[in-house]
């Protein structure tokens, strides 16, 4: 039986907000994964870097996002007596991930604007949020 069964709502509260804040930092960790590389050459860091240290850079930061990423999902997970199904935990996902790399675009890759059609596409996230958590 899991938990939550015994300790209520109050528990599955604590795991939405540990799962929500483990899935943003987790994010926050990805983005540099994946993009941070492109700001380390464009700040001449890593120009000369071969394609296979790039990977293994990006591979050494990815490793604190799966560090993250795994025990949210599994704390948030309705069959482990967390608060969300598996798709409410994508679309909750997605929507950090985009909201994550937004802010981190604005403040560290400063040459690349929020545009009117980007925030039509996170109304959109937020219209997905809505109709997958209904019932």
């Amino acid at each position: 039986m899991p938990i939550s069964y015994i300790c209520g709502p109050k528990l599955k509260t604590m795991n939405a907000l540990w799962t929500i804040l483990m899935l943003v930092c987790s994010n926050i960790f990805m983005t540099f994964a994946w993009y941070g590389h492109l700001k380390l050459q464009e700040m001449k860091v890593s120009t000369g870097w071969p394609l296979i240290l790039v990977i293994l850079f990006s591979w050494g930061i990815a490793f604190f996002e799966y560090c993250l990423t795994v025990p949210a999902n599994r704390i948030g997970f309705s069959g482990n007596g967390g608060p969300f199904n598996l798709m409410q935990l994508k679309v909750i996902q997605e929507v950090i991930s985009l909201t994550v790399f937004s802010i981190i675009v604005m403040f560290v890759f400063k040459g690349q604007p929020l545009q009117w059609n980007h925030f039509a596409a996170f109304a959109c996230l937020v219209l997905a949020v809505f109709f997958v958590f209904l019932k």
